[in-house]
């Protein structure tokens, strides 16, 4: 895309002054950036494993996973209904496909997971799936708001 733009101008104004009036470089949105910084502090903590939450066709998303695996077991889930107490379903990457399912997925507790999403993740998504992990440890939503529901003073 860049290439024919630079054409296009190229065409209409000539190489010298395509040459002043076209600049591109590669960026991502702030909010890309700030997850990936976000989990790259949250990598520098131990964790169990790591669920990276977004579309797998998202390429933010994908690369949130891509920056957990190798460090620890890394799980690219669509949504919370990906999560079962034996068995996990997940993407397969590099190919982000849904495919993946993994067995015996979930260590015992004490347990550390880390949560990332993509930018465009819905926070809906991503509260649905704290609320399942908890869950699938035996704690209702009930009992993990009111531990941390401060008192009223």
């Amino acid at each position: 895309m860049q290439r024919r733009v630079e054409a296009a101008i190229r065409d209409r104004d000539g190489k010298e002054k395509a040459a002043e009036s076209f600049r591109f470089f590669d960026t991502i949105c702030g909010a890309t950036q700030e997850r990936q910084d976000a989990l790259q502090e949250m990598l520098g903590s131990p964790m169990d494993l790591l669920l990276v939450i977004g579309g797998y066709n998202s390429s933010n998303t994908s690369h949130l996973a891509e920056m957990g695996e190798g460090r620890l077991p890394t799980y690219f889930i669509r949504n919370a209904s990906r999560l079962g107490i034996a068995r996990l379903h997940h993407a397969l990457r590099p190919a982000r496909q849904t495919g993946g399912d993994t067995e015996g997925w979930l260590p015992k507790l004490p347990l550390t997971v880390g949560v990332t999403a993509g930018a465009s993740c819905p926070n809906n998504l991503i509260e649905e799936t704290i609320l399942r992990l908890y869950g699938l440890h035996g704690v209702s939503p009930e009992a993990l708001l009111a531990s941390t529901e401060r008192p009223k003073s």
